[in-house]
């Protein structure tokens, strides 16, 4: 038996104090991790009552915009109105957001916005509110958002452990198909009651509570290593970060094809998707449209549960190609009948799939990003993923109001044999495009795999060091 004055008895503090060290290291990095979890679920949170209220602003005053226009041209305006603005600015917020801090960003962000959405409040009220205004505010709006989606974007990589980026990828999903499913119903519900103030006043309350959640954290920002202004020039140092996105991608074959996959996606689909309360609207009324949307939307919900659980694949890529193959399919089902059960069906599984594809693509770039550089390449995949948008956008309306529509009536040049199998009459060629639209998104999903540099982007391009 050893003696307590031995020096074997004597050495064990020195080994017993290394182990004590690691173990409150360890200790101390689960901390961190839990802090930057809680801090990103308390922001998440009020971006969820933030992005309902905007949703049911928006949905409110879409389907007073057709009501008193009847024009799917003119209601194709006030997406593209929305969407525009994203496209242009996002390359210049993108440099801001990797300049300044990303949380005074989002505040400053959203603060504008509500202004914007008073203003709207506003004119209603006094019977002001015409088309060109609600399309002007709603650009301004936009482009508020931006900044504010590229902030919260890059901000999550900084708080978020890579390990847990697939489900916090999955749970800012979750925040868009809460948003998608309550929004649609509680704005049909509350239209007939309150109407647009009372709806406005319930945006401007949920953006006061995502604007206190914002004021009370910190989000640990990165340090970036700025050109010397006096060397470079200040014009010249704002425009290399301008076009750095651009080099960036064009060194990165995998990532340029990714983005391009997504952008010739979003033209596809996107002016069609945009005339989904029109077609809706041709067989179902307001309150069926309303519930209608929110069941769809449930299907967001319930992927973006599945994938925060699950975590995802470990090749992203793959999940991308089967899923965007079934995107098309449900398109094509949707447009088939004018029939309420299928259609919602059908917009179910949209749904399901959206917050999939865009979860997996997220992760990527969030892997393969350095997070100093997010602002930037983020833009930059944002201005030119939804580049195709307005051209989507400015097709469909009139290719609707001028083309299928007529084609697709009673005494179309359809009506005989597209007609026998889709139907006839308002919203059926609307339904066409749909159709169309769908069968070219699957031909097109099946081209992009032959893209060697696409299918093995994981495997090709390694993972930022800065994660």
């Amino acid at each position: 038996m050893l003696d307590h004055n031995s020096p074997e008895l004597k050495q064990k503090p020195s080994f017993a104090s290394p182990l004590f060290k690691w173990t409150e290291y360890f200790s101390h990095q689960e901390r961190e991790i839990t802090q930057s979890m809680n801090v990103f679920i308390l922001i998440w949170v009020g971006q969820v009552l933030s992005l309902v209220g905007s949703r049911m602003t928006n949905f409110a005053l879409s389907i007073w915009l057709y009501q008193h226009t009847n024009s799917a041209t003119q209601f194709t305006l006030l997406i593209l109105s929305t969407t525009l603005p994203t496209i242009i600015i996002s390359p210049i917020a993108g440099v801001i957001v990797d300049r300044f801090p990303r949380r005074w960003i989002m505040i400053i962000s959203d603060f504008c916005a509500g202004l914007c959405t008073l203003t709207i409040a506003w004119l209603f009220i006094n019977n002001h509110l015409e088309v060109w205004s609600l399309c002007l505010i709603s650009a301004l709006s936009s482009s508020f958002s931006a900044f504010q989606a590229l902030a919260y974007s890059s901000a999550t990589t900084l708080l978020v452990p890579k390990e847990q980026l697939s489900r916090a990828s999955s749970m800012t999903q979750i925040r868009l198909a809460i948003a998608e499913i309550l929004s649609p119903a509680l704005a049909a519900a509350l239209l007939v009651t309150v109407q647009i103030p009372g709806i406005v006043v319930i945006d401007l309350a949920t953006l006061c509570f995502a604007l206190v959640c914002l004021l009370v954290v910190k989000f640990p920002e990165v340090k970036t290593k700025e050109a010397k202004t006096e060397e470079v020039g200040l014009f010249s140092s704002f425009w290399q970060e301008l076009s750095f996105g651009w080099h960036y991608f064009i060194d990165r074959p995998g990532l340029i094809g990714l983005v391009l996959f997504v952008a010739i996606t979003n033209f596809l689909i996107g002016g069609v998707e945009a005339l989904t309360t029109p077609l809706v609207l041709s067989f179902a009324s307001t309150q069926t449209l309303g519930t209608i949307s929110s069941i769809a939307s449930s299907g967001m919900l319930v992927s973006s549960f599945i994938m925060s659980l699950w975590g995802g694949p470990q090749r992203q890529m793959n999940l991308i190609f089967n899923s965007m193959f079934f995107f098309g399919i449900f398109y094509v089902l949707a447009g088939l009948r004018p029939n309420p059960i299928l259609f919602t069906i059908s917009d179910f599984f949209i749904f399901f799939i959206v917050p999939i594809v865009n979860g997996a693509i997220q992760v990527i770039y969030q892997k393969k990003v350095a997070p100093e550089v997010q602002g930037k390449v983020f833009a930059f995949r944002i201005a030119v993923t939804q580049g195709f948008l307005p051209l989507s956008f400015l097709l469909a309306g009139p290719l609707a109001d001028r083309l299928f529509e007529p084609f697709m009536q009673a005494d179309g040049l359809a009506a005989n044999t597209i007609g026998q199998i889709i139907g006839i009459g308002h919203g059926r060629g609307i339904g066409l495009m749909f159709v169309i639209m769908g069968l070219f998104s699957i031909f097109f999903t099946f081209i992009s795999y032959l893209y060697p540099r696409l299918r093995l982007l994981e495997d090709e391009l390694p993972d930022s060091s800065g994660l």
